[in-house]
């Protein structure tokens, strides 16, 4: 039987937000868990639940009815996805989406980044524990990249309309895997849609793909003024990025990964997934036009 009732965990956040309104958009019906201390509104069409992350008795209460969960809330903020994996199985959800998105965590055991996405790596193993031994279970990780167009906004993918600026790593010219928030929504919807041929996969999906130089060559032509370019090196922030996670700042995380996508020679660009699902690709230029009008 098709999947049709989705919980969306974490469903306020940037991401959250964005998979709970496309699975609102392509028709499923939508249950949001919230915390209990939580404030955070949702859509009037959604579904809400407030629950104890750390309770399986709760979140099993909670799941009765449901097809499947998706996960995008931030692992500091419940501590471990396994209570929640846990209650999935019992009640018999039949598909659960982790709070993987951004990088692929699949590739980065043994890497300095690694360490930081620790939690993440044991939840997508543990997944894949529970989905052997339980036949009716499945899961499907989503690596999306760098999210593109709150990156524009908020400075990641490193061009700052109000001063003009751009900051470029190394060449500028590696192709780097990223994705729009409304198009990792997309993604959610078309995994669950694609019930049989997404079980138990780890996919790398990502549009509008993008070099640091052709996003510097669109803002220019669509401002009609040079900008004031500062050459950086990816060698230099994993330096960086080490010597704080030596201290245990994970703020380090900021700088080995653009160390790790924008590395000439990184190759991280391949998103197989897009086909699988498809999805259709999005407008580099039209995501930048819009970051700058607004």
């Amino acid at each position: 039987m098709a999947i049709k009732n989705v919980v969306v965990v974490g469903g306020s956040g940037n991401v959250g937000s964005a998979i709970l309104d496309e699975l609102v958009k392509a028709g499923y019906k939508v249950t949001a868990f919230s915390r209990q201390d939580s404030a955070a509104t949702f859509p009037a069409e959604v579904v809400v639940k407030k629950v104890d992350y750390a309770s399986v008795e709760s979140l099993k209460a909670a799941l009765q009815g449901q097809d499947a969960v998706v996960s995008a809330i931030a692992t500091i903020a419940i501590g471990n996805q396994n209570p929640l994996i846990d209650a999935a199985v019992e009640v018999g959800v039949k598909r659960f989406i982790p709070s993987e998105f951004g990088v692929n965590t699949r590739l980065v055991e043994g890497t300095a980044i690694g360490k930081i996405l620790q939690g993440k790596i044991k939840t997508v193993d543990y997944l894949d524990e529970k989905a052997k031994a339980n036949p009716k279970f499945s899961w499907t990780g989503i690596s999306s990249g760098l999210f593109f167009d709150w990156g524009l906004k908020y400075g990641s993918i490193g061009v700052n309309k109000g001063t003009k600026t751009a900051v470029i790593y190394d060449s500028g010219n590696e192709l780097v895997q990223a994705s729009n928030l409304s198009f990792i929504g997309k993604a959610v919807a078309a995994v669950l849609a694609n019930e049989e041929k997404t079980a138990n996969k780890y996919l790398d999906i990502g549009s509008p793909l993008f070099t640091q130089n052709r996003v510097l060559d669109i803002v220019e032509k669509e401002t009609g003024e040079k900008w004031t370019v500062q050459q950086a090196s990816t060698a230099d922030e994993g330096k960086i990025g080490e010597e704080k996670l030596s201290k245990g700042d994970f703020s380090a995380f900021s700088n080995l990964l653009r160390e790790r996508v924008f590395k000439d020679g990184a190759g991280l660009a391949e998103v197989r997934g897009n086909e699988l699902l498809g999805l259709k690709e999005e407008s580099l230029e039209d995501t930048i036009k819009t970051w700058l009008k607004s």
